[in-house]
């Protein structure tokens, strides 16, 4: 019987941003999740484990979770995946970063693109990809068992920000109920900032959800 994957958090950088170490150690295999600002420590946790890094997984195209993408391509060797609506954000990426006062190094191109309800191989278990625009075009979360990577598309009693490029109101609390409340009560909610919170929580509690909740269906 194959172990559970687990999930590690690192809290980094100026901006709060969550970073996730994916691993299954029974086999041996882990993937990165929005290595931010400040995440470049997590590289000796990677080493210590004695882990192949299959991937760097970006949940959407903010500089702010891409960061470090060059970083650990040039450590590990490992590709980078995104989902294609947030191409041009991570292409984009250094002219971004610098209206908010940073100098990034360019993200590698990534090698293949994330889908809706795709499915990706971390050891003996799956993540599924749940497409989850609104934040930006091309926001994706990662449902595991459980859990679920989120990024910015929710955080506790919240909801990630949408006055950016790319950003749409409606269409985040759609991704909302329609991908993310449809998950167990008791699954765990790992945002791309702040603490974690539970999916049955957030759907009696998150005020900006329940806002619109009767046009949503």
């Amino acid at each position: 019987m194959s172990q559970a994957l687990k999930v590690e958090t690192y809290e980094v950088g100026p901006l709060e941003n969550n970073a996730y170490l994916v691993v299954d150690h029974e086999a041996g295999e882990a993937i990165l999740v929005d290595p931010g600002i400040g995440s470049e420590t997590v590289e000796n946790r990677i080493r210590s484990l004695d882990v192949k890094l299959l991937a760097i997984v970006n949940t959407h195209g903010h500089f702010d979770h891409l960061y470090n993408n060059a970083y650990f391509v040039k450590a590990f060797g490992c590709p980078v995946w995104i989902h294609k609506g947030d191409l041009d954000l991570l292409r984009d990426m250094p002219r971004h970063a610098a209206l908010f006062g940073y100098s990034v190094k360019q993200s590698p191109e990534p090698s293949a693109f994330l889908e809706d309800n795709q499915a990706i191989r971390v050891g003996n278990n799956d993540l599924t990809v749940l497409h989850t625009p609104g934040h930006s075009p091309g926001g994706v979360c990662l449902a595991g068992a459980g859990f679920v990577m989120v990024g910015d598309t929710l955080f506790a009693q919240s909801i990630g920000r949408t006055d950016l490029p790319g950003g749409d109101y409606d269409t985040l609390v759609m991704s909302i109920r329609r991908q993310l409340y449809k998950l167990p009560d008791s699954t765990e909610v790992l945002p791309g900032h702040g603490p974690s919170t539970l999916i049955g929580f957030e759907k009696r509690h998150n005020p900006f959800v329940k806002a619109i909740a009767s046009h949503a269906d």
